[in-house]
């Protein structure tokens, strides 16, 4: 399973393709589209959320309901693209109207604009910004919803809420199940759990909207019924809870991944850090912790897979950092391109579906993947086997 993503933050639309896909497996664009909205969602956001309705239209891959094993390609139509025709379009501009091109030659810190310039020599950074930014994450949404659909018919459920904004700890029951995790963040402004965590959050929020800042967080990831062995001690390229960080640092603005009580092992001893194992009839093997977030050796131990992903402050701020304009050399503040003054709700949504496609990847290139009925069948046999060793 792959796939690529296509199109500028301002441009006509966002495309997906997405290959490997078994063929048989039952999708409704509903399905899709509810991620989209989900991800569109979230205290702080700007108004660029007002202006685009994300809506996804299927145009490959997909026949009267089901996957053709074909490559699935996904449509996100930008909405605002009809005042941004003359600056976005793709025929050459007029001499006389050259000047709506609205360039941009003052790169903001903190974002690609001058390194994506001198990479691949755009004296004009909008070049770089419209493909950098965080619009691109629908398209990654997208993906992530196919993949979401494909887990759960194979027993598999993910979901992603905040941890943490600006310093404020939202603390989870660890008892709560993957279904009461979701019921309760999904009804939060802030998709968290602890309602007095949620109102500070909020309101730390609004203040840095007010002062014309910005402020970052925590995610979480949790998954249920991932089977055990699932990924490879065997290379260093194969360990699944490797390819889940890599997947999740390439999202934009995150810094730091970790997978159960991460960083927290530093700070403990190894009788405090590490998972007995028991067994018994009904459960088979098992964990009497989950310290280590579902992973030993870079595979899943059949525990729940827990992975933290830290998101830091959006670098655009109505309060602007000191940058210099490549033209003049001149110093100067920053501009504004988008007004969220945070994300973090919103980049729950995007965490959570980066890592279900991740797993529906390892899935696949596991079992026999190219007929759906097939690869159920090898997963509830591969499930027996386990249990049974």
């Amino acid at each position: 399973m792959r796939y690529l993503t296509a199109g500028e933050s301002h441009g006509k639309q966002l495309t997906t393709i997405i290959e490997g896909i078994p063929s048989h497996l039952p999708l409704l664009r509903e399905q899709i589209n509810e991620s989209l909205i989900r991800r569109q969602g979230g205290y702080g956001r700007g108004k660029r959320m007002q202006i685009e309705k994300d809506l996804v239209e299927i145009t490959s891959g997909v026949r009267h309901g089901y996957t053709l094993g074909s490559p699935i390609t996904l449509v996100v139509n930008n909405d605002d693209f009809k005042h941004w025709t003359d600056i976005m379009g793709e025929d050459p501009l007029p001499e006389e109207t050259q000047k709506i091109r609205r360039t941009v030659t003052k790169p903001r810190p903190g974002h690609a604009d001058l390194n994506g310039g001198m990479k691949y020599g755009h004296r004009d950074m909008r070049n770089v910004l419209e493909r950098s930014s965080a619009r691109e994450t629908a398209a990654r949404v997208g993906a992530g919803a196919v993949a979401k659909v494909l887990l759960k018919e194979l027993g598999i459920e993910v979901t992603g809420y905040v941890r943490e904004i600006a310093g404020i700890v939202s603390e989870v029951d660890e008892n709560l199940t993957l279904q009461q995790r979701r019921e309760i963040s999904e009804a939060s402004p802030v998709r968290t759990f602890d309602e007095e965590a949620a109102e500070k959050m909020m309101h730390a929020i609004d203040e840095a909207k007010k002062e014309g800042d910005s402020i970052g967080g925590v995610t979480e990831v949790y998954v249920e019924g991932m089977p055990p062995g699932i990924g490879s001690y065997v290379q260093y390229d194969r360990k699944l809870d490797a390819k889940i960080a890599g997947s999740v640092m390439s999202i934009n603005a995150y810094k730091g991944v970790e997978f159960g009580i991460g960083f927290e092992a530093a700070r403990r001893n190894g009788s405090e850090v590490h998972d007995e194992i028991l067994w018994s009839e009904e459960r088979g093997y098992y964990r009497r912790t989950n310290r280590l977030g579902g992973f030993e050796g870079g595979m899943t131990t059949g525990m729940p897979i827990v992975v933290k992903g830290v998101m830091k402050p959006i670098p655009t701020l109505y309060k602007p950092l000191q940058s210099v304009d490549i033209e003049t050399k001149e110093p100067f503040n920053a501009s504004i391109e988008r007004s969220d003054s945070c994300a973090v709700p919103a980049a729950s949504v995007v965490m959570e579906h980066i890592v279900a496609f991740e797993l529906a990847k390892a899935i696949t290139d596991e079992f026999p993947a190219d007929y759906f009925p097939r690869l159920k069948r090898a997963v509830d046999d591969y499930r027996k086997e386990v249990r049974e060793f």
